[in-house]
C-alpha cells in the first residue's frame, strides 16, 4: 500500500490551489511505495483542462531523486472543477507518454473547501484502477 505524509498531501493541495484555475502537475518520489519527496513541475500548457510537464524540470527531478536513492512513484495533477478521477485525456496522455503501470494522483478542487486526493494505477491496456493509500 502506498503511504504518504499529511504534509506532502497538503503540499499537493496547496500547489493545486496556487495554480487554480489552471491544472498543476508534479512528481512524487520515494522507496517501496513510501512517498518521501514531492517535486512541483511547471505546467507548460497552463489550462484548466490539461497539463504537460516541463521536461527539463522533470529531468532535474529525476536526477535529484536518483541522487537521493529514490525512485518516481507517481505523477500528480489537479482537476480544478471536476472529480479526482482520470479523464479520457489523462489516460490517453499516460498511454502516449509510455508511463504506464505507474501511479497517478488526482487532486480535485471541485469543492475547494474539501479537496479530494485519489491515487490510481493505469496499466498498458489503459485500464484505470483506484488504489488505496494511507496517510502516515
Amino acid at each position: 500500500m502506498i503511504t504518504i505524509t499529511q504534509k506532502l498531501v497538503d503540499d499537493m493541495i496547496s500547489h493545486s490551489r496556487e495554480e487554480n484555475p489552471n491544472e498543476c502537475c508534479g512528481i512524487l518520489s520515494g522507496l517501496d511505495e513510501q512517498v518521501s519527496k514531492i517535486y512541483r513541475i511547471k505546467n507548460l500548457t497552463p489550462s484548466p483542462y490539461r497539463y504537460v510537464m516541463d521536461p527539463k524540470e522533470q529531468m532535474v527531478a529525476e536526477r535529484d531523486s536518483d541522487s537521493l536513492g529514490l525512485s518516481f512513484i507517481a505523477f500528480y495533477h489537479s482537476h480544478t472543477h471536476t472529480p479526482a478521477y482520470p479523464s479520457d485525456t489523462d489516460v490517453r496522455m499516460a498511454q502516449e507518454s509510455g508511463w504506464l503501470d505507474f501511479y497517478y494522483v488526482l487532486v480535485s478542487l471541485e469543492n475547494d473547501e474539501n479537496p479530494v486526493v485519489n491515487f490510481f494505477w493505469v496499466d498498458f491496456d489503459a485500464n484505470v484502477s483506484q488504489v488505496e493509500y494511507q496517510i502516515v
